[in-house]
């Protein structure tokens, strides 16, 4: 290896946690660096829309990614007559809204889902907006398929709690999981 690149390899690894740490993305920089070396990506830029309680919409170089919190689901909002929103679906974007939009952020990224989305966990402070979407009772652990989109462990003991604690969504006595939702209500059109 030159020495012109193990400067550059010193640089990347030891200066950028410093410089992040500077801009404010401190918390951020060791998610960052287990990021790329389990061969995950980021993505870094301004969140510019909020769609609902479990994607938004990232600027990043004059290009807009459209993001999936990984391993949660949202109450559904609207979309047109025939696809009515569930309880908390307005409520759970607004809560999502509270900690992300407007923000410049990094996304740490895992692959693109069916739809083209980029698959990610939203870091916040020195936690994540997924799990707090889950923790104050605004989404579901995503237990769809036998857990298989659920890569957060820890958001099933966050939901157990938010859901003892009858937070959000759970102040519903039958609160509907989206999944099921999406089926019975949009699929079978049996709201």
């Amino acid at each position: 290896m030159t020495p012109r690149i193990a400067i550059s390899l010193v640089s990347i690894f030891f200066l950028a946690p410093i410089v992040l740490s500077a801009s404010g993305l401190g918390a951020d920089a060791s998610l960052l660096r287990s990021a790329q070396a389990s061969g995950q990506y980021t993505l870094s830029g301004k969140i510019v829309q909020v769609s609902d309680g479990d994607t938004v919409n990232i600027l990043v170089n004059q290009q807009t990614h459209r993001i999936r919190l990984a391993s949660i689901d949202a109450p559904e909002t609207a979309h047109g007559s025939n696809r009515p929103g569930q309880p908390y679906g307005e409520a759970s974007r607004k809560h999502l809204a509270e900690y992300v939009a407007g923000k410049t952020l990094t996304l740490i990224c895992f692959e693109k889902d069916q739809y083209g989305r980029d698959v990610c966990d939203i870091p916040v402070g020195d936690t994540t907006a997924n799990r707090l979407q889950v923790q104050h009772g605004m989404a579901w652990a995503n237990q769809q398929g036998g857990g298989k989109y659920l890569r957060d462990q820890k958001l099933v003991e966050l939901e157990k709690k938010a859901k003892q604690a009858k937070l959000g969504l759970w102040a519903e006595p039958q609160a509907v999981a989206p999944w099921v939702w999406r089926h019975d209500c949009w699929q079978k059109q049996k709201c």
